[in-house]
């Protein structure tokens, strides 16, 4: 019995850790996410020099509209790469290896930013835009 209660603590533990870790790895998005924000917003239908970033996981790669509902003027790389028998759709994969190298991830991109060469600031900035952007 009192292994099993050793056992437990030491789960309950190991759960609210990961929970800590968890908003902090958001927390620490977010300011990854100020070498964003010049050109791309969170917010519902407001596009800056890049689209909305609102609603973006799941959408499918060059499609995002603006209030007037007029397509987003992608380049032809990101609108082409939305197409086709395996439409590029965005998710913890697609967004964390575009955000590596956008340039080698969607050739001829119009997107200006060399990338985060840090694994964890991907995988923080996906934290915090995948609450950030529902």
């Amino acid at each position: 019995m009192r292994h099993i209660a050793a056992a437990l603590t030491a789960l309950s533990v190991i759960f609210v850790a990961g929970s800590v870790s968890a908003a902090a790895d958001e927390a620490k998005g977010k300011r990854v996410f100020n070498k964003c924000r010049a050109c791309h917003s969170v917010a519902v239908g407001v596009s800056k020099i890049g689209p909305s970033l609102n609603g973006i996981i799941g959408r499918t790669a060059g499609s995002w509209k603006k209030k007037n509902g007029k397509l987003f003027p992608f380049s032809s790389a990101m609108k082409k790469a939305g197409k086709g028998n395996k439409p590029l759709v965005w998710n913890a994969k697609t967004l964390k290896n575009f955000l590596k190298a956008p340039k080698k991830f969607v050739p001829g991109n119009r997107m200006s930013f060399p990338g985060l060469r840090k694994e964890a600031d991907r995988d923080n900035l996906f934290a915090f835009l995948a609450k950030a952007t529902k």
